[in-house]
C-alpha cells in the first residue's frame, strides 16, 4: 500500500470514529430536547397566571410596593444572564451574549449602572476574559435545571431590588435568555421583570377585563398580598427562563450536532473517492512495471538467442 493511500485510511478511519461521536450526541441531545419542551408546557401556564394574578394586584390596588412602583429616576439595574455550562450548540450562547450586550448599552445610554448575574459558565468565561465584574454566578445545572435553582437565583435578585441604590441595591431587574420557538427556531430576548411595566399590566387587564375589576378589596391587605406573590412571580419566571434556555441549548445542539455528522459523511464519502483513485493509480503503476519487466526480459531474451 503506498503511502498516499495509508494516509487516506487513516483519515477516514478518524472521521468515521468522529461521526460516531456527533451521531450519538445528535441523538442524546434530541432526546433532552423532548423531555425539555413538557417540562416548559407545563411551567409556562403557571408563569403566566402567576403574572397575571400580580398583575391584578398591582393594577387592582394603591398599594406603592417597591417590587411594582416606577422608580422617577432609575440609576442602577440588575441583568441575569442565561447561557450554557457547555458548548458544541453552534451560535447559542454568543447570541444569547450579544443580546446582554445590546442591552446593557442601551441602559447605559440611559444613564443606568448595570449589575451582572450570570448563569453558566459560557457567560461567566465571557465576563471574566474581559475582567467584567459579576456580582454573583451560578454554573453546573444548565442542562437540567430545577425550581431550586430558580430559587437560588431569585433570592439575592429580590433582595438587590428591595435594597436602596446607595446600600448596593437596584431600581430595576432585566433579564436575558433564550426563548424556545420551535426544534429550529430558538430566539434571544430581554425582558424587565421588576418593576412590572405598565404597558404589559395594561395588556394583561384588557386581556382580562372580564375577570379582573378596576380595584380589590384584599386579606390581609394588598401590601401583605404582594409580598406573598412577588417572590413566587420572580422564582417562576426565572424557572420558566431557565427551561427555556435549557430546551433551546438542546436543540442547538442537536441541529449543530446533525450538521458536523452531515459534514462527516461528505468528508467520508470524498476521502473515499480520493483512497479509490490512489488505489487505481498504484495499481496501473504495477501492471506498467510489470508489463515493461515482461517486455525487458522478452528483449533479453531474444538478443541472446
Amino acid at each position: 500500500m503506498g503511502a498516499k493511500l495509508r494516509v487516506y485510511k487513516r483519515r477516514i478511519r478518524s472521521v468515521t470514529a468522529t461521526k460516531k461521536i456527533t451521531k450519538a450526541m445528535e441523538m442524546i441531545a434530541a432526546s433532552r430536547v423532548v423531555k425539555a419542551q413538557r417540562q416548559v408546557a407545563a411551567s409556562t401556564p403557571y408563569a403566566s397566571e402567576l403574572t397575571r394574578a400580580v398583575t391584578a394586584v398591582a393594577t387592582g390596588s394603591n398599594t406603592q410596593h417597591p417590587l411594582t412602583t416606577e422608580v422617577e429616576q432609575p440609576t442602577r439595574a440588575a441583568l441575569l444572564l442565561i447561557t450554557s455550562d457547555r458548548g458544541l450548540a453552534g451560535g447559542y450562547s454568543s447570541n444569547v451574549i450579544k443580546a446582554a450586550e445590546q442591552l446593557t448599552e442601551r441602559l447605559k445610554a440611559e444613564g443606568k449602572e448595570v449589575d451582572a448575574y450570570i448563569v453558566g459558565r459560557k457567560g461567566v468565561s465571557y465576563y471574566g476574559f474581559r475582567e467584567r465584574k459579576v456580582v454573583e454566578s451560578w454554573t453546573g445545572f444548565t442542562d437540567s435545571p430545577t425550581y431550586a435553582d430558580a430559587k437560588a437565583i431569585a433570592a439575592p435578585l429580590i433582595e438587590a431590588v428591595q435594597r436602596d441604590t446607595a446600600e448596593g441595591g437596584v431600581d430595576e431587574l432585566h433579564i436575558v435568555t433564550t426563548e424556545f420557538i420551535s426544534m429550529m427556531t430558538q430566539t434571544a430576548i430581554d425582558d424587565r421583570l421588576l418593576p412590572l411595566s405598565l404597558d404589559k399590566a395594561e395588556e394583561s387587564e384588557e386581556s382580562s377585563k372580564d375577570e379582573i375589576l378596576p380595584l380589590f378589596d384584599f386579606e390581609p391587605s394588598a401590601e401583605d398580598v404582594l409580598d406573598a406573590l412577588l417572590p413566587r412571580y420572580v422564582e417562576s419566571r426565572i424557572y420558566n427562563a431557565l427551561l427555556q434556555a435549557a430546551a433551546s441549548k438542546h436543540a442547538a445542539t442537536r441541529r449543530a450536532m446533525k450538521s458536523a455528522t452531515d459534514n462527516a459523511e461528505d468528508l467520508i464519502k470524498s476521502l473515499s473517492r480520493l483512497a479509490n483513485a490512489a488505489r487505481q493509480a498504484e495499481i496501473t503503476q504495477e501492471i506498467s512495471e510489470i508489463v515493461g519487466g515482461a517486455s525487458a526480459l522478452a528483449d533479453a531474451t531474444a538478443g541472446s538467442d
